[in-house]
């Protein structure tokens, strides 16, 4: 795990991520458009269900202001097409299970806490990249209620 995480300024890391349609996408296919990439810890947990969901509820104002949405955890490409199914998400999704990924790149993937026990897992956060591919906000630790909204805002005024 890397201690020199990407921040504002630098350019987001172009690790290639497979897709559920078994294809692959990584940040240089952007090139030229703002993109956000949305981390989260698990597909069908509540939190990362309602943030999928309110990502795929403003994806037409995300597509009208030129800005791209992926969505990143580390669920198998078979696990997000049934959450895709689900939840009829509009915010195209990407598996990072490769060890030494892009959450390994950019130190999300890190050891965490919950009722005493410690473990690996996706810590939930959110990059506004650039059309120049460079990271243009870290939104750190996301909490789920209006976040969607507030990413919006960002990108729209970048």
């Amino acid at each position: 795990m890397s201690t020199n995480k990407p921040g504002v300024g630098d350019s987001f890391p172009d690790i290639a991520l497979e897709t559920p349609d078994g294809g692959s996408v990584k940040a240089s296919d952007f090139a030229g458009r703002k993109l956000v990439v949305f981390f989260y810890p698990k597909d069908n947990t509540p939190g990362c269900t309602t943030e999928n969901i309110d990502f795929s509820a403003l994806k037409d104002q995300f597509d009208a202001a030129g800005v791209a949405l992926l969505g990143v955890s580390k669920d198998s490409a078979k696990k997000h097409l049934n959450f895709i199914e689900k939840h009829a998400l509009k915010a195209p999704l990407a598996t990072d299970a490769e060890e030494n990924g892009l959450s390994d790149a950019l130190g999300i993937w890190a050891e965490k806490q919950n009722y005493g026990r410690t473990y690996m897992g996706m810590v939930r956060t959110t990059y506004l990249i650039g059309p120049d591919g460079r990271i243009a906000r870290v939104w750190d630790k996301v909490k789920v209620n209006g976040h969607a909204a507030a990413v919006l805002e960002a990108a729209k005024a970048l």
